[in-house]
């Protein structure tokens, strides 16, 4: 008579703790990379926004303003003549984090400030939590 063989409880007890102590070991290194990936693309959006927003300056002679917003990249101010946007192929988005983006014209630092306040959605922080900006 042939008896079919099957795992020990051992077994698999021994398999489930490689599998958690893999998991364990993995699981902050995927997510730190997610981290990562969220910094880098508001970093490559405020790059599209800075050449847009140039391109905007370079139609109208000037920066749109804080009341105007990155709004205006999208939507013609109704007193712009010279606007020969749309200068986004859509709507401005907003940062990996889901805040828009925040823009000061004329700024503290050049003649615009676009930034984004980070994941903690506070001015300052270190890591995933600092600021991007564009100057």
């Amino acid at each position: 008579m042939k008896r079919s063989r099957g795992f020990t409880l051992l077994e698999l007890l021994v398999v489930l703790v490689i599998i958690g102590l893999l998991a364990g070991y993995v699981g902050p290194r995927f997510f730190a990379q997610i981290g990562k990936s969220e910094v880098k693309t508001a970093t490559a959006q405020i790059d599209a926004l800075t050449k847009a927003l140039d391109q905007f300056r370079l139609d109208t002679g000037h920066y749109p303003s804080s009341e105007q917003g990155l709004g205006a990249l999208w939507t013609k101010p109704g007193d712009e003549t010279r606007w020969w946007g749309p200068y986004l192929r859509k709507a401005p988005p907003k940062d990996p984090w889901g805040r828009e983006y925040q823009y000061r014209a004329p700024g503290e630092h050049g003649d615009f400030d676009l930034f984004s306040l980070g994941k903690d959605g506070r001015e300052g922080g270190d890591g995933e939590d600092q600021d991007i900006t564009s100057w």
